[in-house]
């Protein structure tokens, strides 16, 4: 399977006193406001940081449930929250949290294919940063 997706920044002014908008071509994003403020502080807007932990979280879970199914196992729930840690310029670790309910499968076997997930997620892939994972099943 092969797809392209779409964003675009639009952004007027300087990095500190500048402000910028993202839109996706799903509209999911439609100008939705980032600055230095969004990024650096806590005004309301996103920031890129955000985005990755939200598609990392989505990608990363997504690619869980997949390989469940696959193992003979299908989840009732999975919550996976995404902690990226910026630090000097760069990104230098994100911290996956699972929290899965996943009928008859043992600990390990799950906390496997969770690690097995990390390791294949697309985004996972595309990341160059330390990724840890915690994981408990409930």
């Amino acid at each position: 399977m092969k797809f392209t997706r779409n964003a675009s920044a639009n952004w007027k002014g300087g990095g500190k006193d500048g402000k910028g908008s993202l839109t996706t071509d799903s509209t999911v994003l439609n100008r939705t406001p980032y600055s230095f403020g969004t990024r650096f502080e806590n005004e309301k807007g996103t920031n890129p940081e955000e985005l990755i932990a939200a598609a990392h979280s989505g990608c990363f879970t997504m690619q869980l449930s997949f390989l469940l199914v696959e193992e003979g196992y299908t989840a009732t729930n999975l919550d996976t929250s995404a902690k990226v840690t910026f630090e000097d310029g760069s990104i230098v670790k994100i911290d996956l949290n699972l929290k899965g309910d996943v009928p008859n499968i043992s600990e390990d076997e799950f906390k496997s294919i969770a690690e097995k997930a990390k390791a294949i997620c697309p985004i996972s892939k595309l990341l160059n940063t330390e990724i840890t994972l915690a994981t408990v099943l409930v």
